[in-house]
Parts: structure tokens; C-alpha cells; sequence
């Protein structure tokens, strides 16, 4: 029996995010493509300035000036009350309009990195929580008080009387994270973006997040758009994962594929540089070699090779490589994997 694969519930194609800076053009995102489905937990990995939360921004349409959306499509496929599924370009929506205000809360979700900033600190998380499930839901006050004290319990916030008439500052950053959680999660979004959601929490706090955080998305069969730098959170908490760096995207797969058979160098230098139980006491660990070139002096061709180990002189300074299929759902943009450079590949894979 062949079973029909689901569509995404969202897809981007070519998306290009470019910054227009009195020094030169910021190629911020630079055409990147992906899919995410219904009830999937999609991870963005990469160093800091290689596009990820950009693109999220860019799905948002939060994108601040001088950048903008230079290309791209952002297709959205969201339920109509009759049954059928309408698909939205978000790229060509008016971002201050109507229909993108709708969408941004209440069909795409934003948990952001710090909380603290996110919540004004002049009213209490109640009424902001209560404020956004009004904008986007037919209730009167009382109604969206009931719901939001209901997504306090369901986030395992204690006392959530009391919590919701609180200000931020009085809450503990763990407190602060799940009623950010609790917040995003208010108007049943259709995708909820993690961007570093557990940068400024402990250990302890972080891990009981991301079991908030799973749980809840297997509860709701919603998609969560993860972006982070931390490889071992993708570890714990992908599905499928996309490699970015330098705006574009240099590997895609199931997380499986991508720490166990990881084909770009790039992907493979991340994966050198965790920390394992294995690693001998006060052993220094691999690092990439180089930095991540200036923005302003990203180089032609492939954007890695200049700290690539397999670098190609000719080949990889000249072109840069498309993202191509390597196997089962995986992708990677690398000339190792590319036409003449196949058996070079196959060595690679070999060695």
C-alpha cells in the first residue's frame, strides 16, 4: 500500500533576504529552500550570523530596515472553516496589513530568545497574554482570562492566579520562558518558532523546556520550527535538520542522517567539536579552522571553503554548489558530491 505523502505546512522556495548598508549588500539569507510538515519538529543549526533567525523573521515579515525581502516564496497552508486548505504566499502579504497580523500569532508563533525583553515590563504577563488571544479569537475578557490561565497549567506554571497578575521582572527566567511558551501557544498556532529558547535559562530550566516543549507539540500535532547553535538541543529535540551558513543552506536531513552520516565538512566540523563523555580530561577539542568571513566579504563560490578541509582550488572558489540529493530525504551543497567530483565523494565516504 503506498501511503501518500502529507504536504508541507510550510514551504519556502528561493528565499532571498538582503541588507542594504551604506558599506555594501548584506546577503543575510541568500536563497534558501525548505519544508516543514504537520506535527514535525524542524531544526535550523549554524553559527551565529549564518541566517537563521533572519529567515525566521523573514516568515514573520519582521524583518527591521534597511533589509528586505528581495525573493522568494513563503506559502503558508492553513484550514478554511469549510473544510478546504487555502495556500498564502506571507512574501507578497502587506507586513503591516490585516492579513499578516492575523497570521503572525495566531497561525505562526514566535517564542523568542529572551523573554524578559519580549514582555513589557509596565503590564502584567496576564494582560499581554490576555491582549493576543482577543486579537485573534471571537472571546470577550473573561473568556480569554479562563484560556490564558488554562495554558499556565498547561505549561506548569504554579500558582497561576497569582502568576498571571505578576509583572516579568518578578518572575524567575524559567517562570518568565514557560509563560512565553504559555503566550505563544495561546491562539493554537499552526507553527510555533523556538528561536534559542533556552539561551538565557540553566541547564536544569533548558531541560525541562524542551520536555515542555515536545510534549506539548506531541500533544497538538503542531509543527515547531527550532533554531539554535546548540547541536546537542537538535539532538534531543529534531525530526529533520537544515545546515546553514553564511545565508545558505549547506546540508538538510533526518537528524539521524545528519549525526551519523553527515556528508558536507562543514556539517561534519560541528559534529567534531562537541564535547563527548569520551574526551579525554583537559584534551583540547577540534575546532573550525578560520572565522566566519565579514558579511560584507562573503567569498565567491562555496562560502566554506576557505576554512574547509576538502577544499577544491578551481572548483570550489569558482561556483557555488547547488543543494543536491545525496540519499533518502538528505541534501547537501558540496562539490564533493557534484558530477566530476563524484568519485571523490565516493573515496570521501569510504575514507
Amino acid at each position: 500500500m503506498n501511503h501518500q505523502q502529507p504536504e508541507p505546512l510550510l514551504t519556502i522556495r528561493d528565499l532571498k533576504v538582503h541588507f542594504f548598508m551604506d558599506e555594501g549588500v548584506v546577503r543575510a539569507v541568500d536563497g534558501i529552500s525548505l519544508d516543514v510538515y504537520p506535527g514535525q519538529v524542524f531544526g535550523i543549526v549554524g553559527e551565529s550570523g549564518c541566517g537563521k533567525s533572519v529567515t525566521m523573521k523573514a516568515l514573520l515579515r519582521i524583518v527591521e530596515t534597511p533589509g528586505r525581502i528581495v525573493s522568494g516564496e513563503m506559502l503558508l497552508r492553513r484550514p478554511r472553516p469549510d473544510g478546504t486548505v487555502e495556500v498564502v504566499d506571507l512574501a507578497k502579504l502587506d507586513a503591516r496589513g490585516a492579513e499578516m497580523r492575523e497570521v503572525r500569532g495566531g497561525q505562526i508563533a514566535l517564542i523568542p530568545q529572551e523573554p524578559m525583553a519580549a514582555f513589557s515590563p509596565v503590564h502584567t504577563v496576564g494582560s499581554q497574554i490576555i491582549e493576543a488571544i482577543m486579537l485573534h479569537r471571537d472571546v470577550n475578557e473573561r473568556e480569554a482570562r479562563n484560556m490564558a490561565l488554562q495554558q499556565f497549567r498547561d505549561v506548569g506554571i504554579p500558582a497561576p492566579e497569582q502568576r498571571l497578575d505578576e509583572y516579568s521582572w518578578q518572575l524567575s527566567g524559567g517562570l518568565r520562558q514557560r509563560a512565553m511558551i504559555a503566550m505563544a501557544l495561546s491562539c493554537n498556532p499552526l507553527v510555533l518558532i523556538a528561536d534559542e529558547p533556552t539561551t538565557a535559562v540553566d541547564v536544569t530550566t533548558q531541560a525541562q523546556v524542551l520536555r515542555l516543549l515536545r510534549r506539548l507539540q506531541e500533544e497538538r500535532n503542531s509543527a515547531i520550527i527550532f533554531i539554535t547553535h546548540d547541536l546537542g538541543v537538535i539532538a534531543q529535540m529534531a525530526d529533520y535538520v537544515t545546515v546553514m551558513y553564511l545565508g545558505l543552506v549547506m546540508e538538510q536531513g533526518p537528524v539521524d542522517k545528519i549525526f551519523h552520516e553527515p556528508k558536507h565538512p562543514y556539517t561534519r566540523a560541528l559534529l567534531e567539536s562537541i564535547p563527548s563523555i569520551h574526551t579525554a580530561p583537559r584534551q583540547d577539542l577540534p575546532t573550525i579552522s578560520g572565522s566566519i568571513p565579514h558579511p560584507f566579504n562573503r567569498p565567491a563560490g562555496c562560502p566554506f571553503y576557505p576554512r574547509c578541509t576538502k577544499y577544491m582550488p578551481g572548483v570550489c572558489d569558482q561556483q557555488t554548489p547547488a543543494l543536491l540529493p545525496v540519499g533518502e530525504k538528505q541534501l547537501v551543497s558540496c562539490f564533493l558530491y557534484h558530477g566530476q567530483s563524484q568519485e571523490v565523494a565516493n573515496m570521501e565516504v569510504t575514507a
